[in-house]
């Protein structure tokens, strides 16, 4: 993610809930995933982003993923919605 300018300029969905519908609806274009949240979380998400084809990229930490969208707590996971 060094080389995005930040998730803060694209429209997105923060937080697992959020993400989930946002997949599920077809609205994201592609899916970011702290590699240090819940594995439980990542295989749900993994699965769901299998079956909408919707790209999924890693992120090392929630912490780095929580700044990235300019929010200043961790994040589990990411969504970019389409524009």
């Amino acid at each position: 993610m060094s080389n995005d300018k930040g998730l803060q300029d694209a429209h997105i969905k923060i937080g697992t809930k959020q993400t989930m519908k946002a997949v599920e609806s077809g609205l994201a274009a592609e899916v970011y995933v702290a590699e240090d949240c819940d594995q439980r979380l990542i295989s749900k998400v993994v699965s769901e982003c299998d079956k909408n084809g919707v790209h999924i990229n890693y992120v090392p930490t929630m912490i780095e993923l929580g700044e990235a969208c300019g929010i200043e707590v961790g994040a589990a996971m990411v969504a970019v919605l389409k524009s």
